[in-house]
């Protein structure tokens, strides 16, 4: 139960009782006093007037939608589910940023990281019951779906009062499935949160407000309704810098290196059917001014002791003057840290590689997609084969770290295109690649096409991980595509690969050879 128990339900509005408990205190003080025969009695109904108060504060502020330390807020990482493949280690910048921004509307935040603490789902009952939060956010990625909606049962078995909130990509496009399978869930956040979590913990004592919350939907009786979209966050500068510091940052090394991330613009103008991103932050490229962006990366240098930093945006360069700025601001302050970023063959070109590697960027990321036209098309990428080469020959040339993802299985795809891919990438010989299984992600074009074609498609959503082929290929099986990607990598990481990266000075190659050596040591367990 809450400390504060101020209502019934969680949205029912606070009863009167409170406001009379404080009243009948004072009026039937002389009648208790003569029936009092101990200090403990005394002590408890002293305890009893002061919860009464408490409660009707608490109720009088929420109705002037203030929001207040009173409010507790648990935010979680959901554990990672036993036997399911799981990612590394990658600091969830969305809820540092609900954290940061609640924190500065006098919330009391916590938040439970469960990856990177090692909380189990059993643990996590546990932590929640302690904190007794109000309000429970929970995040989630089509991977980490089922986990997540374990967390909300948990989160309702430990505190039945509180009003679950789940967000992420898959809950913002999968909403009323979500609401209509787990009713321990009670709101979907949809898109981008900051703005709407802030107003459902405004709005948290009023049943009717959500109504008006714009990019939720949400449980009313037995109906599901889905309010209006919420509209972007214009001024990306207006927002808090990310609380990092409810976070288990020493668990977030990798090699011993402390790598945080930045985000500095939201929003893409491009459509690529294998994405979402056009879809939960609009088609709109938002950014933020290059002197915030490096006030953040001191920030992270000179707060949290950071060792590099990893730039999370999808096309850091869409703007050309704008990162050539924020090049110009990290050497004008001797920023003196390696950075690693991600973009587009088609929004680079030589000087802006050149600026970058002067200001210490060491990686670029390449999502090259594919070494066939014909799969490029299909796809929607809007590049060519030969923007892809140039892009890594240029990248090469100013002496980044390069490295490149390719998407494999996708419909069309055959035998002689992945041999097309896997031909590009010999040729090009970039520093490190990503073999991407075409993964039909809920809100993707991708996975609206193979619904069309009734292409069996798997719904065990632990398997949407990228590696693993999820739907019915008519020209290739799962089997193909796991063995096209065990043979690249035991052929890509080699000695001569460990060998040459060794002795690099480049942060990343010196990441990539302990990479490379690590499963080189896994293959030969594996044999023997």
């Amino acid at each position: 139960m809450l400390r504060n128990t101020i209502h019934h339900r969680i949205f029912s509005p606070v009863s009167k009782s409170s406001f009379s408990d404080i009243i009948g205190f004072f009026r039937d003080r002389p009648a208790r006093k003569a029936s009092l025969d101990s200090p403990n009695h005394v002590l408890s109904n002293f305890r009893k007037l002061l919860k009464s108060i408490n409660c009707w504060c608490i109720y009088v502020r929420g109705k002037l939608k203030k929001v207040n330390k009173s409010i507790r807020i648990a935010l979680v990482n959901p554990p990672p589910l036993k036997g399911v493949y799981h990612h590394q280690l990658y600091l969830p910048l969305g809820l540092a940023y609900l954290a940061a921004i609640l924190e500065d509307a006098g919330c009391e935040v916590k938040v439970i990281d469960c990856p990177a603490t090692g909380i189990s789902h059993e643990k996590l009952e546990a932590e929640l019951s302690s904190f007794e939060p109000f309000i429970i956010g929970i995040t989630s990625m089509t991977p980490t779906i089922n986990s997540a909606l374990l967390s909300a049962k948990i989160a309702k078995k430990a505190c039945p009062e509180a009003m679950v909130v789940l967000g992420g990509p898959h809950a913002t496009f999968m909403d009323k499935e979500v609401l209509t399978h787990e009713r321990a869930v009670d709101v979907v956040v949809r898109g981008e949160g900051e703005k709407t979590f802030l107003e459902l913990a405004q709005e948290f004592y009023s049943r009717k407000a959500l109504h008006k919350v714009d990019g939720i939907t949400f449980r009313h009786n037995s109906e599901i309704v889905r309010n209006a979209d919420r509209d972007y966050i214009q001024n990306l500068d207006e927002l808090p810098l990310p609380a990092y510091k409810y976070f288990p940052l020493y668990k977030y090394r990798l090699f011993g290196r402390r790598i945080l991330p930045v985000i500095t613009s939201r929003g893409c103008p491009f459509q690529c059917s294998f994405c979402v991103t056009s879809r939960v932050f609009g088609k709109a490229f938002r950014a933020r001014k290059p002197k915030s962006v490096v006030d953040e990366l001191e920030w992270l240098k000179g707060v949290y002791s950071a060792d590099a930093f990893s730039f999370y945006d999808d096309t850091i360069t869409f703007d050309r003057k704008r990162i050539l700025e924020i090049c110009e601001e990290i050497r004008n302050r001797k920023i003196g840290l390696p950075w690693d970023c991600q973009t587009r063959v088609d929004r680079v070109s030589k000087e802006i590689l050149f600026q970058m590697k002067r200001a210490e960027c060491q990686q670029v990321f390449f999502g090259i997609e594919s070494g066939s036209q014909k799969i490029l098309n299909a796809v929607k990428k809007g590049t060519t084969v030969e923007q892809n080469e140039r892009a890594i020959k240029w990248a090469k040339e100013a002496g980044l770290f390069v490295a490149a993802s390719v998407i494999v299985g996708y419909p069309g795809e055959t035998t002689e295109t992945l041999k097309q891919t896997v031909n590009f990438l010999k040729k090009t010989k970039p520093d490190d690649v990503y073999i991407c299984v075409a993964t039909p992600y809920p809100g993707t074009e991708l996975r609206n096409l193979i619904e069309k074609t009734g292409w069996k498609m798997s719904t065990e959503w632990q398997l949407y991980d990228t590696t693993t082929l999820v739907f019915e290929h008519p020209m290739l099986s799962a089997e193909d595509v796991a063995k096209l990607r065990q043979n690249f990598y035991n052929s890509f990481y080699s000695p001569a690969y460990i060998l040459r990266h060794f002795v690099k000075r480049n942060f990343y190659s010196q990441i990539m050879a302990r990479t490379a050596l690590n499963h080189m040591l896994w293959r030969l367990k594996s044999i023997f």
